[in-house]
């Protein structure tokens, strides 16, 4: 008997989903799994896992003290932590983690929102694609060329 394949609604990308670095944990291997989703880096360290806790962007003293929501808000912008993880996903995974941040900056969080929910939308069945995969989660498809 085949699995039947577990649909993701639109709805999971929004304003709570966005991390500091840019991040759209909606899009994540970790939040999407079956077993033991992480909650996404605004959610309860409770099932994330460890690299997301000890997150030094995540728990940056410059964000803390000033209580910026996003990266782009600090005069140090972009960092080379963030500029390690930028490279990092720019080179695995065809996404910028400062681009993201460009974009929310520039297109205010809603915007930057909407746009996430068309790039990430698989175009076979509507469902999100994962960011760390080259297949749509939902139907299997080959989403690589849509991104």
């Amino acid at each position: 008997m085949k699995k039947q394949a577990k649909q993701y609604p639109e709805t999971l990308i929004g304003p709570a989903m966005i991390a500091p670095c840019g991040m759209n944990c909606a899009i994540c291997i970790g939040y999407l799994r079956e077993r033991n989703p992480c909650p996404g880096c605004g959610g309860s360290d409770d099932r994330k896992p460890r690299h997301c806790v000890i997150c030094r962007i995540k728990n940056c003293p410059e964000l803390e003290a000033t209580d910026n929501a996003f990266c782009f808000e600090c005069s140090k912008f972009p960092c080379a932590r963030l500029r390690r993880l930028d490279n990092r996903y720019r080179t695995k995974y065809r996404m910028s983690m400062i681009d993201n941040l460009q974009r929310i900056r520039e297109l205010g969080l809603d915007g930057y929102i909407d746009r996430e929910k068309e790039r990430w939308k698989c175009p076979e069945c509507g469902g999100i694609v994962c960011v760390h995969r080259d297949d749509c989660l939902t139907c299997s498809s080959s989403t690589r060329s849509t991104r």
